[in-house]
């Protein structure tokens, strides 16, 4: 077989390797909401915390939204494969749920070194919460680019995607401070 003159970026993927990209996708998404919204409630009450306190709650927020993923991974397996998933299903499920993880990595370094006096606890979560929005507003802005829609469509998409967006981050805020 000769090695195709395409380049690898322009090659068909397989069905299965776009699933599991989707799949990789949306569990950074929603743990990017999840720490998202957790840092606001913090900042919005940075008086009630200190910075060890806000490292353990983001991070045991990002990792419990992140069990909850592959758990659901691992139940739809069940219910639509009816077996348990093999040793290379069970690898991606757990490779798609370490993508997740890596959405906490440089806000908790962030609230790390407020912890250790470095930075104020304020001062960590407003980085933290640009770095969240930004991780949010270039991966939807990289979905839209990729899509093959007409420039109008796209900007159609892009204002629906901050629209819902809001929405979203509104409402794991109010359910994070309630």
């Amino acid at each position: 077989m000769e090695p195709s003159s395409t380049p690898r970026s322009e090659r068909p993927r397989s069905r299965a390797r776009r699933e599991t990209d989707a799949d990789y996708l949306k569990e950074r998404v929603y743990a990017t909401f999840t720490g998202l919204a957790i840092a606001l409630v913090l900042e919005g009450n940075v008086i009630h915390h200190d910075a060890r306190d806000a490292l353990f709650t983001l991070v045991i927020g990002v990792v419990g939204i992140t069990a909850a993923g592959y758990v659901s991974d691992f139940i739809a397996h069940l219910a639509t494969a009816r077996a348990f998933p093999s040793r290379e299903k069970n690898g991606e499920f757990l490779r798609v749920a370490a993508g997740a993880l890596g959405t906490v990595v440089a806000p908790a370094i962030l609230l790390a070194l407020a912890w250790a006096g470095v930075l104020t606890l304020a001062g960590a979560l407003r980085a933290g919460i640009i770095i969240y929005l930004v991780t949010l507003a270039a991966i939807g802005y990289l979905a839209v680019r990729r899509a093959k829609l007409a420039w109008w469509q796209q900007a159609v998409a892009m204002a629906l995607l901050v629209v819902l967006g809001a929405a979203v981050i509104g409402l794991q805020t109010l359910a994070h401070s309630a």
